[in-house]
């Protein structure tokens, strides 16, 4: 199999070393161009992706930024044709879908959304990882969500990445999902760090720090770009939260013991319903 990879940070990177590492060629674009001679160099990129190959691809890969993303098959997809399957990885999906389902049927190539639910707080290309998505879960918005023969030919296109499951969704239920499960997360760890507090944890701080900060180590234009696009999702969660925060606040102001044990009982609930034990 030919696999073009666009764009070889953290995540095209892996895509790249994982495919070659399975023993399939492949294809590369990426803008900074000694990236790419890097890339080459270490034997995990065959070759450029161009216009003249992309054509000969069974899958194109773009794990570029939303906008990037769509500037790219703006340019691209009248080069694409009806062989490769063409799967974004970004980190939202209806900016990204509402752009790129027109693209794919103006110009008959095959496209669907994605978004690998895997990652590190590093980027670029030498933090790839061939095992990066090893019993990871994707996530997939496809044109037509009943398509079995489709999804199957898209599972069997991904397999040599090693996703342990795969969600088949909308691009808006994936937009509101994710607003909690990942965006949210982002936030509060970025805002937590922010605490004059923090520059004297050293002997004082264990695992639940380190759970805490983990992902304020970001990379502000991506994740900015990503949170813009889900401001309503993302706000909504926000404003949950914040209230939440006020109501612990204020039964502590009011030294009423009972309805803070109360609030911290119902969160240790909670967390059993949809977790478990």
């Amino acid at each position: 199999m030919t696999v073009g990879i666009v764009g070889l940070g953290l995540i095209g990177g892996s895509f790249a070393k994982a495919y070659h590492e399975a023993g399939h060629q492949v294809l590369a674009f990426n803008r900074s161009r000694s990236v790419l001679d890097f890339a080459i160099m270490s034997g995990n990129v065959d070759g450029e992706l161009t216009e003249k190959n992309i054509s000969s691809c069974e899958l194109v890969l773009i794990a570029l930024y939303p906008e990037a993303t769509i500037e790219y098959l703006e340019k691209m997809g009248p080069y694409i044709g009806k062989k490769p399957f063409v799967i974004d990885c970004c980190g939202t999906k209806r900016v990204v879908c509402a752009a790129c389902f027109p693209l794919a049927e103006k110009y008959g190539f095959n496209y669907l959304g994605g978004h690998p639910m895997a990652g590190t707080h590093q980027s670029g290309f030498k933090y790839a990882r061939a095992n990066m998505f090893h019993n990871a879960p994707m996530v997939i918005v496809p044109p037509v969500y009943d398509d079995i023969a489709l999804l199957g030919r898209v599972k069997e296109l991904l397999s040599p990445a090693g996703f342990d499951r795969y969600s088949v969704t909308t691009a808006e239920k994936h937009d509101e999902m994710i607003a909690f499960t990942s965006q949210l997360a982002h936030v509060v760890s970025n805002a937590y760090i922010k605490s004059p507090t923090a520059g004297m944890h050293k002997g004082f701080s264990a695992g639940s720090y380190k759970d805490m900060t983990r992902v304020a180590w970001l990379n502000p234009r991506m994740w900015a770009e990503l949170f813009m696009e889900n401001r309503d999702f993302l706000g909504r969660e926000l404003d949950m939260l914040i209230k939440s925060l006020l109501d612990y606040k204020a039964a502590m102001d009011a030294g009423n013991l009972s309805e803070l044990t109360r609030l911290l009982d119902e969160g240790r609930r909670r967390k059993e319903e949809v977790d478990g034990r």
